[in-house]
């Protein structure tokens, strides 16, 4: 245990330059803090270096790496929009999403260039969503959460040739998204589903247009 708490002080006490050089460290345990450590202190210029740590063969190292880069991507340099972004999010925890929205609009009108703040505001209407994944992608064209959104956005609106590219796009930058590759494998049962139904009115016009004729039918007359 006194090993252990020596060996974190040590990894707070770091540079960013020694983070960083800590990455490419044979010792597993010693990559790990240096993900740590740039979560804390790195730069945007780091994260393409950690975008690489989630390629470690060490899956602790992956999954410190993530937090590393998701805290690096949370903060705008700005004190203000810091405070406001953490506000939204905790809003966001809370479940108070309209609140939320008006917080991180915020964020944008102040800092418009902040990638993040465009991101954390995909809890609205879904076209709108959308534009602001764009947004997001503009400004940080790495970002698999922004890419993981568009794929679950799609899936919801039934573009489900879209939803399999950009979940796709996702894993090839983050290919830990366990959530991700799960909804890769729901969407191509969508996809069998729909083309087996194209197969069918194709091959059966007519029969596919009475049934269509009677779901009509039942939907006119079911309760509202």
């Amino acid at each position: 245990m006194l090993l252990l708490t020596g060996t974190t002080a040590q990894a707070q006490e770091l540079s960013r330059e020694q983070a960083v050089q800590l990455l490419s460290d044979t010792n597993a345990q010693t990559r790990r803090e240096g993900t740590v450590r740039l979560g804390e202190v790195g730069m945007m210029a780091d994260v393409t270096l950690l975008l690489r740590a989630l390629r470690d063969p060490d899956e602790d190292t992956r999954d410190r790496a993530e937090q590393a880069i998701w805290r690096i991507w949370g903060r705008s340099g700005n004190k203000e929009v810091d405070t406001l972004y953490q506000k939204g999010v905790e809003q966001m925890n809370a479940g108070d999403l309209k609140q939320a929205i008006v917080t991180f609009t915020r964020v944008i009108e102040i800092k418009p260039d902040f990638a993040e703040g465009w991101n954390k505001r995909l809890v609205g209407d879904l076209r709108k969503s959308l534009a602001d994944c764009d947004e997001v992608m503009k400004r940080n064209p790495d970002h698999f959460g922004a890419l993981a959104g568009y794929a679950q956005i799609y899936t919801r609106l039934e573009y489900y040739d879209r939803a399999l590219e950009y979940s796709r796009r996702a894993l090839q930058v983050n290919p830990n998204l366990d959530g991700v590759r799960r909804n890769i494998d729901l969407i191509e049962r969508l996809l069998e589903q729909r083309r087996q139904q194209i197969v069918i009115v194709r091959r059966f016009p007519e029969s596919a247009a009475k049934g269509l004729f009677a779901t009509i039918a039942l939907s006119s007359t079911a309760p509202v």
